[in-house]
């Protein structure tokens, strides 16, 4: 605990908005609302099915996963798919340039954050989020699939949202792709030998995900799934 008493004593607590969200603070509103208007209004203009592609923004260019993210959003964009990623770079970098050097619609939904992230060169339709739950609602509402190559805890978090989200019905499945069998393995058998023993989740569960390697093997699955 006293780490992270003494992080948290470097950083600005402006940073933490939700926590420095107080009563009458009612304007705030508007500002979440005008969050949501604009990203309503600029993705619906993509006109085509769009797959979001997630991964660690601190995954460097010459990492094998960069260059496997690359070559899956070029492939996705001459297919005719729009690419959608968090903005920042790393593994989003790769995924908007992917898209952008095939010509495609590239779109990088950045969260504006004191430290980390940075919006990439390579969306040609870029956006900043202030808040991550408006963020995470463009995220689901505008993709007809998800792609998600090694990443951290934002990664998880939007995986394991997707998977509830379809697990509860509360959207219609959508191919949810994850990509490196190595990196996925250990949380795919952690959940078959703990969540599907214990009851918390059903066999059929394990049917919304699928774990792929090969770029045209991943393509071919989106457009057998996903109808342009």
């Amino acid at each position: 605990m006293r780490k992270i008493h003494e992080v948290n004593n470097h950083i600005d607590d402006r940073q933490y908005r939700l926590d420095n969200f107080n009563p009458g603070d009612s304007w705030r509103l508007f500002r979440i609302m005008s969050e949501f208007v604009d990203g309503f209004d600029t993705l619906a203009g993509l006109r085509r099915p769009a797959v979001s592609i997630f991964g660690s923004a601190r995954t460097p260019p010459e990492n094998k996963y960069y260059k496997l993210a690359d070559r899956i959003a070029g492939k996705l964009a001459e297919a005719g798919y729009a690419i959608i990623t968090g903005g920042g770079q790393g593994i989003m970098a790769a995924a908007n340039k992917g898209a952008a050097v095939a010509d495609g619609v590239s779109v990088g939904l950045n969260i504006n954050l004191p430290f980390e992230q940075e919006p990439n060169p390579f969306a040609n339709i870029p956006m900043d989020f202030k808040y991550f739950f408006v963020r995470k609602v463009m995220f689901i509402k505008y993709a007809m699939a998800f792609i998600c190559m090694p990443g951290g805890f934002g990664t998880l978090d939007e995986l394991f949202e997707a998977l509830t989200l379809i697990q509860t019905r509360r959207i219609k499945g959508f191919p949810i792709i994850l990509v490196g069998s190595s990196y996925w393995s250990g949380l795919v058998g952690w959940m078959k030998e703990q969540l599907l023993p214990a009851g918390n989740v059903e066999e059929d569960d394990f049917l919304i995900f699928r774990q792929m390697e090969d770029p045209d093997e991943i393509v071919d699955y989106i457009r057998r799934m996903v109808v342009l």
